[in-house]
C-alpha cells in the first residue's frame, strides 16, 4: 500500500508558533519555518545545536500539539538495524520449531511449511523506524542524538528517510502508509554525511537572547517574578561569556531558576548566586572561575 498524501496540520508558520507557545514551547522565526515547511515538504529536520538547548522536546511538542504519537529512536555507538529497524524473535522461533518436532515427529517434519511459519509476522519485533513506517495513526517520529552512531547506520536511516519503506527478505517490502514528520537531532560530535544533511532542512538551535530566555523561564517555571526571571537570564548570559569547559544549557536554565523559587527567592543576590552556581556548573574549575568573575576577584 503506497503512502497517503499527507493534509497539512499547518496553515503558517506563525500559527506554529502559537501551538507551540499553546504547549509551553516558546519558538523562534527559524524554528517554527522549518517546522512549517517539514509539513508542507514531507521532509525530515535535522535539528542541531549544543545539549539542552530544546531540540529533543521541540519534537515532542509538535508530537503533543498535533496529537501524533511520539515515537522515538534513541541513538548510541553500537546501534545496528536489531534495534533501529527489526529482528525476528529467535527464541520464540525455536519454541516453534520443538512444538512442530514434538507433534509430528522429526522424520516427517515438512520444514518449507515450518520456515514459512516462523517467519509470520507474529515473530517480527518491530523496533522504532518500522513502527513509524508501519504506523495508521499520525506520527512524530524522533532520531536523537544521531550523531551517536555509526556511519552504517547513519546510512541504513538515509534509506528508510528517502523512500519511506523497508525490505524484509521474508515478507516483501513494507511501505509507509502514511509519512510521519521526522526529527532527527545532533549535539555536532561528528560530522554527519552530506547525504543525509541533503535529505533533511537544517535548523540550528543555538542558545537564546536574553529576552527569549526570559520568557522560556517564565513558561516553565510557575511561581518565578518576573525580576527573577530577567536575573536568571542576565546571569545566565554573562556566564556563557566565560571562557568555561561547559556552558549552562537552557534546561539547566530552568533548573536554577527553579532552585530559586523553591528556597523562596523572588530576586536573587551575589551570595546567592554563588551559593547555587553549582546547579548551573558541573566543572570545579568553572565555579571557580565564575565566582572569581562575579566577584571581582579575578587575578
Amino acid at each position: 500500500m503506497s503512502s497517503k498524501p499527507a493534509t497539512p496540520r499547518f496553515d503558517s508558520p506563525q500559527q506554529v508558533a502559537d501551538e507551540l507557545a499553546a504547549v509551553d514551547y516558546l519558538s523562534d522565526h527559524a524554528i517554527a519555518s522549518t517546522v512549517f515547511l517539514s509539513d508542507r515538504l514531507q521532509k525530515p529536520v535535522l535539528v542541531e545545536g549544543p545539549a539542552g538547548t530544546g531540540k529533543t522536546q521541540l519534537a515532542k511538542s509538535v508530537a503533543e500539539l498535533t496529537g501524533a504519537r511520539l515515537i522515538r529512536l534513541q541513538c548510541y555507538e553500537g546501534l545496528d538495524e536489531s534495534k533501529a529497524l527489526y529482528e525476528w524473535n529467535y527464541r520464540k522461533q525455536l519454541l516453534r520449531i520443538q512444538a512442530s518436532q514434538v507433534g509430528t515427529g522429526e522424520g516427517s517434519l515438512d520444514w518449507n511449511e515450518l520456515e514459512e511459519d516462523i517467519f509470520d509476522e507474529s515473530f517480527l519485533l518491530t523496533r522504532p523506524l518500522l513502527e513509524a513506517i508501519r504506523a495508521e495513526d499520525p506520527v512524530v517520529l524522533l532520531i536523537d542524538e544521531v550523531d551517536r552512531v555509526e556511519l552504517e547506520t547513519e546510512a541504513l536511516m538515509l534509506e528508510i528517510l528517502s523512500e519511506y519503506q523497508v525490505s524484509i527478505p521474508e515478507l516483501g517490502t513494507v511501505k509507509a502508509k502514511q509519512i510521519p514528520m521526522v526529527f532527527l537531532t545532533s549535539n555536532n560530535t561528528r560530522e554527519l554525511s552530506e547525504a543525509l544533511k541533503r535529505r533533511c532542512l537544517f535548523l540550528h538551535v543555538g542558545y537564546p537572547d536574553v529576552e527569549r530566555e526570559r520568557l522560556i523561564v517564565e513558561t516553565r517555571v510557575p511561581g518565578i517574578s518576573q525580576e527573577l526571571a530577567e536575573q536568571v537570564a542576565q546571569i545566565v548570559r554573562t556566564l556563557r561569556s566565560m571562557d568555561l569547559k561547559k556552558v549552562p544549557s537552557v534546561s539547566e536554565t530552568i533548573d536554577w531558576a527553579q532552585t530559586l523559587v523553591v528556597l523562596g527567592k523572588d530576586s536573587i543576590s551575589e551570595e546567592d548566586t554563588i551559593a547555587t552556581l553549582h546547579v548551573l556548573l558541573k566543572y570545579q574549575s568553572d565555579i571557580e572561575r565564575a565566582t572569581a568573575e562575579l566577584t571581582g576577584t579575578r587575578r
